[in-house]
């Protein structure tokens, strides 16, 4: 693939464009893929008699199985970032939506949290199967 930066200097943005989508794109319907997901609305601070409201947390993607289903959670991080650097991330953003799968990624491959089995395991950019979903879907 031949792109204006090298990976190291691509921003996160340039990173889930080029490397992370096409990755999901190959493997899942992107009808079933929201991005910049809100998870919360943002924690409320007082400040004497102003109250102020923060950022909501957003997820990079959300995968569905159908449209009332979501299935996992996956965070991007720049390449500057260990493939593993986003999961604490997305593990959070799970947990708080009940979701059994969460990913991170920096655009080399993709780190897995199965809430499921408690294992967490390494994937390649091209090797990421989210047929677990389908899995899971059957013990459900």
């Amino acid at each position: 693939m031949s792109t204006v930066f090298s990976k190291k200097d691509m921003s996160e943005e340039d990173i889930k464009l080029q490397y992370i989508t096409p990755a999901i794109a190959a493997k899942w319907n992107l009808g079933l893929v929201t991005m910049e997901t809100k998870i919360t609305d943002g924690r409320i601070n007082l400040r004497g008699n102003i109250t102020v409201r923060e950022k909501p947390k957003k997820a990079d993607y959300v995968l569905y199985l159908n449209k009332n289903k979501p299935i996992a959670i996956v965070e991007a991080k720049d390449n500057n970032h260990a493939v593993s650097f986003g999961l604490q991330q997305a593990m959070t953003y799970a947990a708080m939506m009940d979701i059994p799968f969460a990913y991170s990624s920096n655009g080399d491959g993709f780190y897995e949290h199965d809430f499921l089995t408690g294992k967490e395991r390494e994937i390649s950019l091209l090797g990421v199967d989210f047929c677990i979903a389908v899995e899971y879907n059957k013990l459900m």
